[in-house]
């Protein structure tokens, strides 16, 4: 990065500021800076540096203004992936709220990597974040330990940890309903009153874990073995999906519990290669939401996480300072379910919370 603004013009200081202000280097800066109320410098006076420094293109150097400070107002937030509408209305939402409350947000996505998201944290660490947001992190205790370390909060999001405050969705309750709703469909569509099929995730993953605990829940309440062949926690990719769906032996169960829309590519996928006559033979539902994949014909239904009401309570947290971890769950919107065939009324109607 260069120095000059353009051929011949220099950058300008607080120093030329000042002597276009006839003030003082130490009032611009305070106006700079927002703490010149405190300084009693008249409101005209602020207006006047605010405006010579709009106009001459000055630009405060960031990083050196944040050893001045006692906080940055810089907010951090480490995201597991961007191409999932989930998690992009999560950092979409999160921009927005820590503008609103005068934060400035940075972000960086980490792919599910340990070892990146580890990096990451000290990076955004050495930004001098007053409180970093471990969004989907795969060992949110470590990144919760290099915090404690340097003095900084943390909250995590989506997964929870044991050392620092997590929101989470409520996926047990989440992933009942959302049974219940597929049973009902297989049942009433298709006659048929077995176990579904469980679909997508990592075991080890606590919303994964959560989800299939609501999937037993369901299946528990209406009296329906489920055979551990019933569960294929392959992963979220879409290859490895149509790699598991490929491997299971024995006819396919004609209700699925998808575990996210990044498995549901998988899934749709597999069935159009190799059941491509499946149409009017299947019934699942999605622990996601998008509103093109809900429009599938086969899928009834949808949850859909409540992200304005996670972000809230994770600022909420930020702006009450140091918590114990405790765990909030939130609970989820009513998803999306399709009316069965042959039904009037709406494309979409509210599934029973």
């Amino acid at each position: 990065m260069t120095d000059t603004l353009g051929p011949g013009r220099k950058r300008p200081t607080i120093y030329d500021l000042a002597e276009r202000a006839g003030t003082s280097p130490s009032a611009v800066s305070a106006v700079l800076n927002g703490s010149w109320k405190k300084r009693r410098i008249s409101e005209k006076l602020a207006e006047r540096i605010t405006e010579l420094a709009r106009d001459q293109g000055y630009a405060v150097n960031f990083q050196a203004s944040l050893l001045r400070r006692e906080r940055s107002n810089i907010v951090g937030m480490i995201v597991p992936k961007y191409d999932n509408r989930y998690f992009g209305a999560m950092a979409e939402r999160f921009e927005a709220v820590a503008r609103a409350h005068g934060m400035f947000p940075v972000m960086t996505c980490t792919q599910r990597d340990p070892e990146l998201e580890f990096e990451a944290a000290r990076a955004l660490l050495s930004y001098q974040v007053d409180c970093l947001v471990a969004n989907g992190a795969t060992d949110p205790d470590r990144i919760a330990d290099l915090c404690a370390a340097a003095g900084v909060r943390v909250v995590n999001l989506d997964l929870p940890g044991s050392k620092a405050a997590s929101v989470t969705s409520d996926n047990y309750a989440g992933a009942k309903t959302l049974t219940h709703l597929i049973l009902d469909r297989c049942r009433d569509d298709l006659g048929h009153g077995g176990p579904l099929l469980f679909i997508g995730g990592r075991a080890g993953d606590h919303n994964t874990a959560e989800r299939i605990r609501g999937f037993r829940a369901a299946h528990a309440e209406r009296g329906l073995p489920l055979p551990e062949d019933t569960i294929l926690a392959c992963g979220y990719s879409p290859d490895k999906a149509e790699r598991a769906l490929d491997a299971r032996a024995g006819a396919l169960p004609p209700g699925l519990f998808v575990n996210s829309t990044i498995t549901l590519e998988g899934v749709v996928r597999w069935l159009n290669r190799a059941v491509p006559d499946h149409a009017g033979r299947m019934r699942y539902g999605c622990f996601d939401y998008d509103a093109f994949a809900a429009q599938l014909p086969d899928n009834v239904g949808m949850i859909e996480q409540d992200v304005d009401g996670m972000i809230a309570k994770v600022f909420a947290l930020i702006e009450g300072g140091p918590a114990s971890p405790a765990h909030f769950r939130i609970p989820l919107h009513p998803a999306h379910a399709r009316p069965a065939p042959g039904l009037s009324g709406p494309g979409q109607a509210p599934l029973p919370a």
